[in-house]
């Protein structure tokens, strides 16, 4: 494990209800939900570190090029999942952020998510937004 995985920077934590549309036919969390709920985690990371209402009205916004999920336990009705993500690393054009959904401390899927920002009018890739990436840099320094 490398110094930056552990170190988790920009981390954000959010509590994910399980609702009744959630549950498959057998029972379980649908596996959309997870992506749904990454979403959620992303959209409160972006709202606390890049608000997304800025990055819009500056013609930027995120998008994800690749999802991967490892689900390790199935999630029920009555679970009460906490999801946790931080950015694992930040590039010229592309980010990875990681993500843990558990319950009680158990892990119950790891995801990681790649994405770019891209330039709205002209739908091309751009830099990493230097308030990003400031805030990341940062975030690591003080944790070496």
């Amino acid at each position: 494990m490398s110094q930056i995985e552990q170190l988790k920077p920009l981390e954000v934590e959010l509590y994910l209800p399980v609702r009744t549309y959630d549950i498959d036919f057998a029972g379980i969390v649908n596996n959309i939900v997870y992506v749904r709920w990454l979403e959620d985690l992303r959209l409160e990371m972006l709202s606390r570190f890049l608000p997304l209402e800025e990055l819009l009205q500056n013609g930027i916004a995120p998008l994800i090029l690749q999802t991967k999920i490892d689900y390790k336990q199935a999630l029920q009705m009555t679970d009460r999942p906490i999801g946790k993500m931080w950015v694992e690393s930040l590039a010229s054009l592309r980010w990875i952020v990681s993500a843990e959904i558990a319950i009680a401390g158990k892990i119950s899927a790891i995801a990681q998510q790649t994405g770019i920002f891209i330039n709205l009018e002209t739908k091309k890739p751009i830099r990493i937004p230097a308030q990003l990436q400031q805030q990341y840099d940062e975030s690591v320094s003080r944790s070496i």
